[in-house]
Formats: C-alpha cells, structure tokens, sequence
C-alpha cells in the first residue's frame, strides 16, 4: 500500500511539472498551440525527453559525487536495517530502467537484470556508472518510440499496471518516478557521508 501511495503521490508531481512546463512554454511562446485535451505523441515525447534529460544528469552526477570507496556503504543506524548499499542502490535504479525501457519497446526484460538487483559481475564505480548511463539510454530510445504503432508495448511483471491498462507513456513515466524516488534515497546517503549532492550546490 505504501509503494501505490508513494507511486501516486509521485504520479501527481510529475504531471504537477508537465502542467507548469507547458505553462511555461505558453508563456514563452505565446503562439504555441494550446492544450486541446487531445495527446499529442510528439508533445508528449518531448516532455519526456526534457524530463528525462533533467533526471539523468541530476541522478549520474550525484552517483560520481560519492567516492568509490563508499559505493558499499550502507546506513547502519537507525530504521536502516538490510537497506542496499549505495551501489546496489544506483544498480536497482538502473535494472528497473531496463525492464521499464524493455517493456516499452515490446521487449523481453534483459536476462542479467536479475530480480531488479542487476548484473552481478558489474561492480566497480566505473562499471556501475557506465551500466546507470545505459539505462537511460535505453529509456530515451522507449520515449523515442512514442506514436510509432509498429514498435509493440508489453506488460512488465515489475509494474503495477495490469496488462490492459499498460501503454509506453505509462511504463515510461514509472520509470521517472521510481529513479527520482531513489534519487532521493541516493542523496541521503551521500549527505551522510559528507558530500553535497551536486544538483544542491550553489
């Protein structure tokens, strides 16, 4: 019940940040054409992919801000108990972006994704961030396939959405939710050490 409140919490602020982009733009551009009502694919895409970049460079800074030698830590005090460490906490964000992306585009989830844990023989930082970066990859390549009928969608066995209610927007703004809701959980742990989220520096 937690994980659907939190998932519908974070559903509204991001459609809470659609509404003010695209009021923004209307500002911007005052010729711009107004919100019928209608979904747009391209509008939508484009939504997607600024959102998208938003969150990739905000989530890849702040996995390179933590040293690697503190890519194993984990909490230990507190209601922290069998929490993941810092790196398999940015490897579960990054697995759930392939499957996600992988359903999206009418695909299999990618063998090595585990059980949203990822690849196990992908360990370093180097190899952590380089397996992260692909994963948004993988998500600009489903946003891309927005409006394009002969690319097919599948229901994930990760998502919440029964199989009739699936569709590509749907499975990909999961995705953003779930990375921004880690990307908090990933700024925790880097206040605990010492650093600063890069995205909070003046």
């Amino acid at each position: 019940m937690k994980r659907v409140n939190r998932f519908c919490a974070s559903l509204l602020l991001v459609a809470g940040s659609h509404l003010l982009m695209a009021q923004s733009a209307m500002v911007a551009h005052p010729q711009s054409k107004p919100d019928t009502g209608v979904l747009d694919a391209q509008r939508e895409k484009r939504a997607l992919q600024v959102l998208l970049k938003s969150e990739r460079d905000r989530i890849l800074s702040a996995a390179k801000a933590m040293p690697a030698d503190k890519y194993g830590f984990a909490p230990t005090e507190g209601e922290f108990k069998g929490v993941r460490t810092f790196g398999r906490q940015v490897k579960h964000l990054a697995a759930t972006n392939y499957m996600l992306a992988a359903a999206a585009l009418g695909e299999q989830p990618p063998a090595d994704a585990g059980d949203e844990t990822g690849p196990e023989a992908i360990r370093t930082k180097e190899e952590i961030l380089a397996y992260l970066d692909g994963s948004f990859v993988r998500l600009g390549e489903a946003i891309d396939a927005i409006g394009n009928p002969e690319v097919a969608v599948k229901s994930s066995p990760i998502s919440p959405l029964p199989a009739a209610q699936t569709t590509r927007l749907a499975l990909l703004v999961e995705a953003l939710i779930h990375a921004f809701d880690h990307y908090g959980q990933i700024v925790e742990y880097l206040r605990m050490n010492g650093v600063v989220p890069p995205a909070s520096l003046p």
